[in-house]
């Protein structure tokens, strides 16, 4: 009788450290289903990220901010302003079609500023690697006054970290061709502007989105709900849709959806109490 009590003793004893090493509870997260019940989290560019995770935020028009699980960060078609929060990004990348989508006066501060074309060498080339991030372009034309303006006057950044591959495709008012496609190679996110007429007519715009195929497709440069509707219905037999209330998401290759989706995110520039 004495051994029992003692082994009942010392099993009573052990629960402690039992319980530190038990496995988290995937069924509190059910919490978020629960009819009547809102779970708020609140998020921050701030806020560190997960390992091998990617932070995309749409603050305007067709400005992202990027950023790497490494502590890298990167602004799309960078006009200069990106909010009152005083964040210096790391990468800066710009395009030339029209001014909102670039500046002559961009923060000196950013270490990295690469305008999507070149009047001197003829078209932009880059491939930069800083921390775990590297951006390359592949240049595309734009409509101009003449032939020679226009020539590779835009540039599809494609920013890679975290074994993703993430394009932009700026001001694109063409369907890239069989050797730009192969140049881009797979893009498994894709920002793409859905204007309809400033860009690429939408009807033009959803062929290129389906060629590319990519897991993820943000909407941008949308200046209005029907140009975004018009191009998420005609979308949405292939693509699922799913419409994110917030400004910001975060990806990885674990979380790549299944079924190729458009992800409608909400513009908000960088605040300073974030």
């Amino acid at each position: 009788m004495r051994l029992i009590a003692l082994l009942l003793a010392c099993a009573v004893l052990a629960l402690p450290a039992a319980a530190q090493d038990r496995k988290p509870s995937h069924c509190i997260s059910l919490v978020r289903n629960t009819p009547g019940l809102a779970v708020v989290q609140k998020a921050a560019f701030r806020n560190p990220l997960p390992e091998y995770t990617v932070r995309l935020s749409f603050l305007g028009h067709a400005m992202f901010l990027l950023q790497t699980p490494g502590g890298q960060s990167a602004v799309t078609d960078y006009t200069g302003f990106i909010g009152s929060a005083d964040h210096v990004p790391d990468v800066a990348t710009m395009n030339r079609a029209h001014s909102s989508h670039w500046t002559e006066d961009p923060d000196p501060r950013i270490p990295h500023v690469l305008p999507g074309w070149d009047f001197e060498t003829g078209r932009a080339d880059h491939y930069l690697e800083t921390g775990d991030l590297i951006v390359r372009n592949v240049t595309t034309d734009i409509r101009s006054y003449s032939a020679e303006d226009g020539k590779d006057g835009n540039s599809i950044f494609v920013f890679e970290t975290a074994g993703l591959c993430i394009g932009h495709l700026g001001h694109l008012h063409h369907e890239p061709t069989p050797e730009q496609y192969a140049a881009l190679g797979r893009l498994d996110v894709v920002m793409v502007p859905v204007d309809g007429g400033y860009t690429m007519d939408v009807r033009a715009m959803m062929r290129v989105v389906q060629r590319l195929r990519s897991s993820i497709v943000v909407p941008m440069h949308w200046f209005g709900p029907s140009t975004l509707e018009y191009f998420i219905d005609g979308m949405s037999g292939e693509f699922a849709v799913e419409r994110l209330d917030r400004s910001w998401l975060e990806v990885s290759l674990r979380t790549l959806p299944s079924r190729p989706t458009i992800m409608v995110l909400q513009p908000s520039y960088l605040r300073r109490d974030e």
